[in-house]
């Protein structure tokens, strides 16, 4: 399994479009099996695309811009989604031929390991949605049954599959008033309150902590990590997510 940890610009876009490129190399048997662990370079609000197509779309956009977060639309499912540098993203693609079967078994197998990297930094991390999250799903990863902590999402193509997931471990302060109003704004359910965030569950735990115990969920070891080949770059550039501004 390719291992890569860090980001490698300060262009969210950029940094975003990279799983995608993962994702068609293992389409086309590029690419057996990789891990993808990153601090997101900058604050951002992250819009699915049935969101675009909500009456309130346009205040929900400028209400984030309005809030020191750039926009981008995504490809993979879900509803908006908003984090800061104090995050971390992990992608981790594979190979698989009917990449369209299983997505329930790994939406409980994945919860569940990064629950269970959680629960080794001493936070009471579960599997399951809690009442008025943002981006709602079955397989959320929260703490308590009370807050949400991380969103997990999916994308499915020929031979291939995405599991993203983002874990907000500090800045809820920041992420739920932005949150409210976009969810506001779009029409949709949501209770600010359901914001959570690692650094509330247990004091002092630190991105590079969450990256740590991510890292050991998945058996991988840091001193194996690689840069991004070179013919990954070259297609991410082509990848870019939407700019909604």
């Amino acid at each position: 399994m390719q291992l890569h940890v860090g980001s490698l610009s300060d262009d969210e876009a950029f940094e975003l479009s990279v799983a995608h490129a993962l994702l068609r190399r293992a389409s086309a048997g590029e690419i057996d099996e990789a891990l993808r662990i990153y601090r997101p370079p900058a604050p951002a609000v992250v819009f699915g695309r049935r969101d675009t197509l909500l009456p309130g779309f346009d205040a929900a956009n400028e209400a984030a811009l309005e809030l020191g977060f750039r926009t981008f639309v995504r490809a993979t499912g879900g509803r908006a989604v908003a984090y800061t540098q104090n995050a971390v993203v992990v992608d981790h693609v594979k190979r698989e031929l009917d990449s369209s079967f299983g997505t329930d078994d790994r939406f409980k197998r994945y919860g569940a390991l990064i629950a269970e990297a959680f629960q080794r930094l001493g936070v009471d991390a579960r599997v399951g949605a809690v009442p008025g999250e943002y981006c709602a799903g079955a397989y959320s990863v929260n703490a308590r049954d009370v807050v949400k902590l991380v969103g997990t999402a999916q994308r499915s193509v020929r031979n291939a599959w995405l599991f993203s997931s983002l874990i907000v471990v500090d800045d809820s302060q920041r992420i739920r008033p932005a949150l409210a109003a976009i969810y506001d704004h779009l029409g949709l359910p949501f209770d600010s309150e359901s914001v959570g965030a690692i650094a509330e569950e247990r004091a002092g735990l630190t991105v590079h902590d969450v990256e740590r115990a991510v890292l050991t969920g998945y058996a991988a070891d840091l001193s194996s990590a690689t840069e991004v080949e070179p013919a990954t770059l070259t297609l991410a550039h082509t990848l870019r997510p939407q700019h909604v501004v």
